[in-house]
C-alpha cells in the first residue's frame, strides 16, 4: 500500500450565480486544464484514474460519467461518478491511491445550478417517496424544523446564527471567487425575509455555477511533482438515516461519526489543540455551529457563544469559513465540499491571498449534503 497521499494539483472556474456563456463542460475543461497545469501533468498519459461527483437528478441526464470524459482528459480511462459530495470523490481518489494499484488520481465536481429551472422541485425527489414526498414539503421547511430543534435543545439564539452570516459574507468579500461577499449587519439578517421559521432567506446559502478539478497522487509521485504537496491525514464519512423521522433532529451524528474516523486515521485526540483552521457546511448558518459542535471543536451550546466572542473569526483563535463558505461562495450544489478542500489546500499553501492566515499547518474541510440528507464527510490535510 502508498504511504501517503497529496493533493497536488488543483484547478476551478466559474463560481458566479450564472454563467450563460459557459455549459457545465466548458467550466469542467477550464477547471482541469488548470489543475493539470498546477500539477504538471498530462491527463492522457499520466493520470490513471478519474473520479467524478454529480447527481444524475442535478445534471438531467443518467449514468453522468458517460459526459465526463472528453473535458477531463479521461477518454478510455478508469472513470466513474459518485453520487455523493466533494469529499466523498476525495475520498475515494484517497482510497483508490492508498490500494498502490493507482499513483496519480483525478476529481471533478461542479455545479450548473443556473440550469435547473424548479430546484426545489428536483431536492424534493431526495425525500421518502412514500412518507414525506406525498406531503409535498419544500426542502427549506425541513432545514427550518431541524434549526428551531437544534436552537431549542442547545440554547444557541437567532443571532448567533445571523453573526454566521455577517462573519462569512464579510470574509468572501476578500475571496474572488467568491460572488456573495457583503457588509452585513445582525440587524440586517434578521430583518430579512422569512424563508421557513425561524429560518431566513439571508441565512441560507444561495446558488452558485462552478467547477473544481483536483490531482491526487502518491507520496513518490508527489515528491517528484508538486513543491508544496498538500498531504491528506485523514478521510472520513458517514450517513445517519435516510428518514425523517427516525433521526435526532438537534444533533448531525453523521459529522461527528465522520470526524472520529478522520481523527482516528489521523492520530489526532484533541482536535481543537491540533487543527488550526476549518472550512465547515454552512448551507444554512445554523449548520456552522452545529457542525462545529459536532466535530468536537466546542461543547453542545458553545458554538455560538464563541462565534458571538470573535473566536471563529479570521483573525480569531480559530478561523473557520474564511473563504466566505457557502453563504459566501455559494451553494455549488455536490462540488461543495471540494470548495471547502479548495480553501485549506490554498491556505496551507501559503497562497490566499489577502485572506491568508499566518502559522497554520493543518485544516479540516467538512462537508453536508443538504437538506434532506443526513450525509457528511470530513477530510483533515497538513503542510
Amino acid at each position: 500500500m502508498s504511504d501517503r497521499v497529496a493533493i497536488i494539483g488543483i484547478g476551478w472556474s466559474g463560481f458566479r450565480p450564472v454563467t450563460p456563456e459557459y455549459s457545465y463542460k466548458e467550466l469542467m475543461y477550464e477547471a482541469a486544464r488548470r489543475a493539470y497545469s498546477d500539477a504538471g501533468v498530462d491527463p492522457r498519459r499520466d493520470i490513471e484514474s478519474f473520479v467524478t461527483v454529480a447527481e444524475d437528478f442535478h445534471e438531467g441526464t443518467s449514468i453522468f460519467d458517460e459526459y465526463t470524459p472528453d473535458q477531463l482528459g479521461a477518454v478510455l480511462k478508469p472513470m466513474h461518478t459518485i453520487t455523493g459530495d466533494g469529499l466523498h470523490g476525495l475520498a475515494t481518489a484517497y482510497m483508490l491511491i492508498k490500494t498502490g494499484q493507482f499513483s496519480l488520481v483525478a476529481v471533478e465536481g461542479h455545479s450548473k445550478a443556473s440550469n435547473l429551472l424548479t430546484p426545489d422541485g428536483v431536492t424534493a425527489y431526495a425525500q421518502d417517496p412514500v412518507l414525506n414526498r406525498p406531503l409535498r414539503m419544500n426542502t427549506h421547511f425541513v432545514g427550518g424544523m431541524e434549526m428551531n430543534r437544534y436552537l431549542y435543545e442547545s440554547g444557541s439564539t437567532q443571532e448567533q446564527c445571523a453573526q454566521v452570516v455577517v462573519k462569512n459574507r464579510s470574509n468572501a468579500l476578500e475571496n474572488p471567487s467568491a460572488p456573495f461577499g457583503a457588509d452585513l449587519s445582525v440587524e440586517d439578517i434578521l430583518s430579512g425575509p422569512p424563508l421557513s421559521w425561524p429560518l431566513g432567506v439571508r441565512e441560507t446559502a444561495e446558488h452558485a455555477d462552478g467547477a473544481i478539478v483536483m490531482v491526487l497522487a502518491s507520496e513518490e509521485k508527489a515528491k517528484v511533482l508538486s513543491e508544496t504537496p498538500v498531504w491528506i491525514l485523514g478521510a472520513g464519512w458517514s450517513n445517519d438515516s435516510p428518514g425523517l423521522e427516525n433521526r435526532d433532529w438537534s444533533s448531525a451524528n453523521y459529522t461527528k461519526n465522520a470526524a472520529k474516523m478522520a481523527y482516528r486515521q489521523a492520530g489526532i485526540y484533541h482536535p481543537y489543540q491540533t487543527i488550526d483552521f476549518a472550512e465547515v457546511s454552512d448551507i444554512y448558518a445554523y449548520k456552522e455551529l452545529q457542525s462545529l459542535e459536532e466535530l468536537g471543536f466546542f461543547q453542545f451550546g458553545e458554538a455560538g457563544l464563541v462565534t458571538e466572542e470573535g473566536l471563529t473569526h479570521k483573525d480569531g483563535d480559530f478561523p473557520v469559513n474564511v473563504s466566505g463558505g457557502c453563504l459566501g461562495m455559494g451553494n455549488l450544489l455536490d462540488a461543495n465540499g471540494l470548495a471547502r478542500a479548495l480553501e485549506i489546500v490554498l491556505q496551507l499553501r501559503g497562497t490566499a491571498g489577502p485572506r491568508q492566515l499566518e502559522g497554520i499547518n493543518v485544516g479540516l474541510a467538512h462537508s453536508w449534503r443538504g437538506v434532506p440528507t443526513a450525509s457528511g464527510a470530513v477530510m483533515i490535510m497538513s503542510n
